[in-house]
């Protein structure tokens, strides 16, 4: 199932290792088979552009996306927890599938990050793997869709994997569509729904679980902007 460990490369942060491995991902693509030859074709301007564009543009382009749009964001309980403790909750139950699965988290990102998920689920059969992607369906078509209004290179990869999740519209699709699209240009706009995001949990840092506590910890923290490392330069 390298496919979906081929699609969290191209879903995470870009960077000279990915421009690197673009032709070996080109191949998993093209050879695995799961996706159609029409789903390839449309695949081919992100990862022409991947291998080739200036990795500073591509990196700003990625943060302006991701990072900057919530509505746009990778980490997929966000869409419909918020940062609510419901959202802490529903991580460490994903966090237990993924150590069930065989599967440890290392690295700094949160559980519900898509490339994350999807690096799990090349760790699973193909069986397993469809049936986890299309409890997250609805999430995905969100994202696909939006995506695609922008005309982004990254909206094939979810339809992608709306595809490999064999999962149509749904309420909870729609429901997440009526909400109004980020505009990562407007900072005064992104703000407020930021400072309105802002919650407050209990008194005592210390109770509870330590994975949750650990995981609401992360989610309190503002996120650090995203740098280019000094050997890059």
């Amino acid at each position: 199932m390298k496919t979906y460990r081929a699609f969290s490369a191209l879903l995470s942060y870009p960077s000279t290792d990915l421009q690197a491995a673009i032709p070996e991902i080109w191949q998993i693509l093209s050879f695995e088979g799961l996706l159609k030859p029409s789903q390839l074709a449309k695949l081919e301007p992100l990862l022409t552009e991947l291998e080739a564009g200036d990795i500073y543009e591509l990196q700003e382009r990625y943060v302006l996306q991701f990072d900057r749009a919530r509505t746009l964001s990778l980490n997929l309980f966000e869409h419909i927890h918020g940062e609510s403790r419901d959202r802490g909750s529903a991580m460490v139950d994903l966090l237990e599938t993924y150590r069930a699965g065989g599967f440890d988290l290392v690295g700094t990102e949160l559980p519900d990050h898509l490339p994350v998920l999807l690096e799990f689920l090349s760790t699973q059969t193909p069986e397993q793997a469809r049936a986890i992607l299309s409890d997250a369906g609805h999430i995905l078509l969100a994202l696909a869709e939006r995506l695609a209004r922008r005309d982004s290179v990254y909206a094939p990869v979810l339809a992608a994997l709306v595809a490999l999740a064999q999962v149509e519209t749904s309420p909870e699709a729609e429901a997440l569509l009526s909400e109004n699209d980020d505009d990562p240009e407007d900072l005064e706009a992104l703000d407020a729904v930021w400072e309105e995001a802002m919650v407050t949990f209990g008194p005592d840092p210390n109770a509870g679980c330590p994975i949750s506590r650990d995981i609401l910890a992360k989610m309190d923290m503002p996120a650090a902007p995203r740098t280019t490392a000094p050997d890059q330069m």
